[in-house]
């Protein structure tokens, strides 16, 4: 009897033994059960914040360089003027062109809407930069001027100080180092004059302009003197677009300076059949050596570059086209001089162009000033591009 009690005894612990067993194996499997399916709720968790934080900073980034920037290169002849107009429609006036160019301007700017010319430069105090600016004056509201520390004995440096006064404003010396109060997410830095020169032309008030990951370098009539002493200023010269110095004079465009620079697009602001052979065959031949694309007013009429801060587009205005960005730099022989006698021979066959303009062979393209003609222009056929590199009628 007591060896059966005993016996029940052992069956019953040896029970209870194996349901608590069983018991904390299952609640073990479901602890880990539970942490496998938990686990990537956790990372998902982690992921998202880290996503929150890089959409943040994207978003961050993209609001920096929000809208389009506008980089005029307005055609006044033998002369130069560049109109810059920012995403929420700020404005910079470089220049104004000639005395004679007074009334296209102040339409020019009428026809863009401009209200006020919230920064004003004359880069340096010759005629065919400051010759319109007395009108602008006249004409705008004008925020901050900038002009460097030289002066001319001249009747169109006398009427713009003129104007100047008489709207009671104050002129803050251009020169090296200086950063300009315009829009926060666009640095508009002044890169010369560095030093003092002799020479107006070297005195030229230089500007660079970033947004996002484009810029631009606009120069005046900067020379080599000029460009030489900002090279030994270590400024950062790299720039998508070069306004080239001195509307191509050969004095202008050194081959270190140039180099400094990098650019994918040149402009030549040049008035046609002007009597000083601007642009120069040297200069070209540096620009095309380099396999840069060359614009000029002489040839297109007004030329405005619009950038969203990672891509350029341009527009010429008397082809009223616009170019997309070139996804490769354009193969470009070195060119000379077009002369006024056509080397192509008229080819009978009516020439493939791209939009609504045509030319029958290089002479008409040369007597309508639209010489040379790349690839993706108004105008452009395989045709007239007899060697194939891109460019026709160089």
């Amino acid at each position: 009897m007591l060896k059966s009690k005993m016996l029940a005894l052992l069956i019953s612990i040896s029970l209870l033994l194996l349901g608590c067993t069983s018991t904390g194996a299952v609640d073990s499997k479901e602890t880990v059960s539970n942490q496998i399916e938990t686990s990537p709720v956790i990372n998902a968790k982690a992921e998202t914040a880290k996503a929150d934080v890089s959409a943040s900073g994207i978003t961050k980034l993209a609001a920096a360089v929000k809208g389009t920037l506008k980089v005029h290169f307005i055609d006044v002849g033998q002369g130069a003027s560049q109109l810059i107009v920012s995403p929420n429609g700020k404005t910079i006036l470089i220049d104004a062109g000639n005395n004679d160019k007074e009334e296209l301007i102040v339409k020019y700017l009428k026809k863009e809407n401009v209200k006020k010319i919230d920064i004003l430069i004359g880069t340096h105090p010759d005629a065919d930069h400051i010759g319109g600016l007395d009108a602008v004056i006249d004409n705008f509201d004008v925020g901050k001027i900038y002009m460097p520390k030289i002066q001319a004995n001249t009747e169109t440096f006398k009427d713009l100080l003129s104007s100047i006064q008489k709207k009671g404003l104050k002129v803050t010396t251009a020169k090296s180092g200086l950063v300009l109060d315009w829009e926060k997410d666009i640095n508009v830095e002044m890169i010369a004059p560095v030093g003092t020169y002799d020479d107006t032309n070297e005195m030229s008030a230089v500007i660079h302009l970033t947004y996002g990951s484009n810029s631009f370098l606009l120069t005046g009539d900067a020379e080599a003197l000029s460009e030489a002493d900002i090279l030994k200023s270590k400024v950062n010269l790299k720039s998508d677009v070069l306004m080239v110095g001195h509307h191509g004079s050969k004095t202008s465009t050194s081959t270190n300076f140039l180099k400094a620079v990098n650019p994918k697009y040149a402009v030549i602001q040049v008035g046609k059949g002007n009597k000083y052979g601007h642009p120069t065959e040297e200069v070209l031949k540096k620009l095309n050596d380099k396999k840069i694309k060359i614009y000029r007013n002489d040839t297109q009429g007004n030329i405005i570059f619009s950038s969203n801060g990672k891509d350029i587009t341009v527009k010429s205005e008397k082809a009223g086209v616009v170019t997309q960005k070139p996804t490769a730099k354009p193969t470009v022989k070195a060119t000379t001089k077009p002369t006024p006698k056509a080397t192509a021979k008229p080819t009978s066959k009516p020439a493939v162009v791209q939009g609504d303009v045509y030319y029958k062979n290089c002479t008409a393209v040369r007597d309508a000033g639209a010489d040379p003609i790349y690839e993706g222009d108004p105008g452009y056929s395989s045709k007239l591009d007899r060697d194939g590199d891109g460019v026709a009628c160089e």
